[in-house]
């Protein structure tokens, strides 16, 4: 099959190269269809029980969107007619955007405390800073420890101020979120916690009606972002002005994301170029390896693009993981196209490239279905977004096989012979170094793969789950300082709500809510203070509190609190207790934010002890449910541990199976995966001696480090057996020339290869994001290792156990 395929594309090589031209073109026109995702659906679970119950409550309690733009003086002091002045003309210029709704701020709140009693007729605008201009000092009384508003409009310390910019909801794309929850809501009511086939078929049907309306709030809150920066802008000379809330994080993300692919794509891009040139030193082994990696990512780009895939925080860095694969591919075929054309005086441009494509074909194909199989096996993850990284993976790889098999001797048919390919001597002399030590040394290379795999356990058993969105981020960047000032100032980022259901006995028609069901929120709350990690806890409790300073420090009775629940206006009580009381379903709502930047936080431990409390305080299990992001987020990393396993368990065994297919050889088989699983071990062992935490950015790294070392192996090895079936007798000395010839074959591909991924990619250790960061430098680390493993104890296993007559090579 090689044989004909070499013939057909060398003959055809004009026609390939006018399909990948109009290929190419469309795919460029489809890129720009393709779109990266930063919202919180893609850090989920499917049909995951929690997410639903979170937009269940979201929906009952009706939080508002909003931004957060805290205030903090440089200058003056907070209560101060500078101050007055800067957010009423702040608060002025956001309620001029088209969808903001209002702007709540400390100067047109209600300020109940100021009143003599909660009189059923009062107007909250007549109790605000406003209406009556109240003083400084007057202000800065009323704010002071306020239930309310302290943590939430004001810091614990009076330093700094917020203004809520809260927007109005898009009607239309409101009523097709609640026809999709009412679908979902199915999912909290089945044991095994699906739904039917022709309920997933109606959410895709409103999701994709809902599509275009969301992609237009998505423009128009990228748009908003910027305006709102704007406005604060003439501000910061004599303020600290910072932007909070879940579509500033989600935008920063997408914007630094973005940065990246375009800043260190480019970085990358030119870095593998002047290698490149050092290794080659001719234009044309630059201009082709980048040809069959750009139209490789221009053609999955475009077929992401056209099939509506998108990119997440995590598969963000799927074109870097493409260019690595892409590269090596074309490097082996460099190398052998070099080897064969300095080895033959004689022979055509035309026959050099016919047995390079023999030569290399199966190696490079067996090479492009084990990588696919690594990445595969992230499909049974459980997790949506790796489970997604995992398909797009496995296109993008078929996509490089193709383009490199196809493209690079159509390209080069049109070339003519040089006949000047040589390698440098100082490649020579590595090869031949690292050759020497490998044959000289294998008691000492076993040995001390044991002690490294040993150390590697270790440092596996020391992996955590524990992560914030504040690591996320360089401290050095605007988004880790503004996350960071809102986190500590302003009660935290990550928001946690605890729903409780009043018991059928505390039900009363004559009460709003009975005492007992309000000490039970007091003991709630109490317990939740207790943490380090709690910032702002906002419930109903908070408002008998407000109660309670409005009434000379008497707590209402719950006969006076349900009157006055009744009486007052509506609007009021929509403002103070909408968001946490909903009565016609008997629940409560206790509202807290979980502090990211708390040290030694760790939320596991949090959750367990809390549940335990309230065990404790004798508040059922059944009569409370924990959401929100906190506890989504934190239910993804503790599913984690047992992905990673079951991830790692998998491609273990597939990869096996496809290596024995291969080779029809079990012992071969065993001998190749080996150096993939050390290479895996390692890596998950440095992550675990560095404390880097294992969450849904590095869950990938196991698969990827896989995908990387098994290319190397399925070269070295396919080699190996080839030089060593054309030996003539069955020796030791046969199975040291033929661990030599292959060193000296594809020895130098592998060298070539390490170093430019592995200098290429540690250039994103400059970049903002951690998670990049962390990508390219254990991508690095993980060819490095890939590239030792397959130089030493590859070589040293197969001389050892795979003589000439055990084995022969694949067909």
């Amino acid at each position: 099959m090689s044989r004909f395929l070499a013939d057909f594309i060398i003959r055809h090589a004009k026609l390939i190269l006018l399909a990948f031209a109009i290929l190419g073109g469309l795919a460029a026109w489809s890129a720009q269809q393709f779109k990266i995702d930063a919202s919180a659906d893609t850090l989920l679970i499917k049909n995951n029980k929690l997410f639903v119950e979170t937009q269940v409550v979201n929906e009952r309690f009706s939080p508002q969107e909003f931004i957060l733009v805290a205030y903090k003086p440089k200058n003056h002091a907070l209560f101060s007619q500078r101050t007055f002045n800067d957010i009423q003309q702040i608060s002025s210029e956001l309620t001029a955007l088209p969808r903001v709704g209002e702007v709540t701020n400390i100067l047109n709140v209600p300020l109940l405390t100021l009143t003599d009693e909660l009189d059923p007729n009062l107007e909250p605008d007549q109790l605000t800073w406003q209406a009556n201009r109240y003083s400084a000092e007057k202000m800065r009384e009323v704010f002071t420890d306020h239930p309310l508003f302290t943590d939430l409009l004001v810091n614990q310390d009076q330093t700094a101020t917020a203004m809520q910019i809260v927007f109005k909801p898009n009607k239309e794309l409101l009523d097709i979120q609640s026809q999709i929850i009412a679908i979902q809501k199915k999912i909290l009511d089945n044991e095994n916690g699906e739904l039917s086939e022709q309920d997933e078929q109606k959410i895709e049907a409103l999701k994709t009606k809902a599509q275009p309306i969301e992609e237009k709030l998505k423009e128009t809150r990228q748009q908003e972002i910027k305006q709102i920066y704007q406005i604060i802008k003439p501000y910061k000379d004599d303020s600290d002005l910072y932007l909070g809330g879940a579509y500033v994080l989600g935008q920063q993300m997408i914007d630094i994301i973005q940065s990246d692919l375009t800043i260190f794509g480019s970085a990358i891009g030119l870095a593998i170029c002047v290698i490149l040139f050092l290794l080659f030193r001719k234009i044309r082994w630059v201009i082709l390896p980048l040809l069959c990696c750009g139209l490789s990512v221009i053609l999955t780009v475009g077929l992401f693009g056209l099939l509506d895939l998108r990119a997440t925080v995590i598969s963000s860095n799927f074109i870097a993981l493409q260019l690595i694969l892409t590269l090596a591919v074309v490097v082996h075929l460099i190398v052998e196209f070099r080897q064969r054309e300095e080895a033959d005086d004689e022979a055509s441009q035309q026959a050099l490239l016919r047995q390079t494509f023999i030569n290399k074909f199966k190696p490079c194909l067996y090479a492009g279905i084990t990588t696919s199989v690594g990445f595969a096996s992230l499909i049974f993850s459980g997790i949506q977004p790796v489970v997604s990284f995992g398909w797009m993976m496995i296109v993008a790889m078929g996509v490089s096989i193709c383009v490199s098999l196809l493209l690079f001797p159509a390209v080069l048919a049109s070339f003519k012979r040089k006949g000047d390919s040589h390698e440098s001597r100082f490649s020579r002399y590595i090869v031949s170094s690292i050759s020497g030590f490998t044959l000289k040394f294998p008691t000492f290379i076993v040995l001390t793969t044991l002690v490294v795999g040993g150390g590697a356990i270790f440092g596996i058993l020391k992996l955590d789950v524990e992560n914030s969105f504040l690591n996320y981020f360089k401290e050095s960047t605007q988004v880790r300082t503004e996350l960071e000032f809102i986190d500590q100032e302003f009660g935290g980022s990550t928001p946690l709500d605890l729903i409780y259901t009043i018991p059928e006995d505390e039900r009363r028609d004559d009460l709003v809510m009975s005492a007992k069901t309000i000490q039970t929120l007091q003991k709630i709350q109490h317990v939740m203070r207790q943490y380090d990690a709690t910032g702002n806890i906002t419930s109903v409790v908070n408002f008998t509190e407000l109660a309670k300073k409005i009434n000379q420090g008497k707590p209402l009775t719950e006969y006076e609190l349900t009157v006055i629940y009744r009486l007052l206006d509506e609007s009021l009580t929509d403002q103070l207790l909408g968001a946490y009381f909903n009565p016609e379903n008997n629940q409560l709502r206790i509202s807290t934010r979980i502090q990211d930047s708390t040290e030694n936080f760790n939320r596991a431990e949090f959750l367990e002890t809390f549940r335990s409390d309230l065990d404790m305080l004798d508040i059922s299990p059944d009569s409370y449910s924990l959401t929100n992001l906190f506890v989504l987020y934190q239910d993804i990393l503790q599913r984690l541990f047992a992905s990673q396993i079951m991830t790692l368990g998998l491609v273990f065994c597939a990869l096996f199976v496809v290596l024995l297919v291969i080779f029809r050889s079990i012992k071969v088989a065993l001998i190749a995966v080996l150096p993939n699983i050390l290479t895996t071990l390692v890596i998950l062992g440095v992550m675990g001696w560095l404390s880097i935490p294992l969450d849904l950015m590095t869950i990938t790294i196991s698969a990827i480090a896989m995908g990387i070392a098994v290319d190397d192996t399925i070269h070295f090895v396919h080699r190996y057996l080839e030089e060593l079936n054309g030996c003539n007798s069955h020796n030791d000395a046969d199975n040291q020339a033929a661990i030599d010839k292959t060193f000296k074959s594809v020895g130098y591909a592998l060298i070539y290869t390490t170093t430019i991924i592995a200098i290429g990619f540690s250039l994103l250790s400059f970049s903002d994001f951690v998670p990049s960061i962390l990508f390219g430098l254990l991508t690095s680390l993980a060819m490095l290792l890939a590239f030792i493993t397959d130089t030493t104890l590859l070589p040293v296993l197969l001389k050892k156990f795979v003589k000439r007559k055990s084995t022969s090579p694949a067909s």
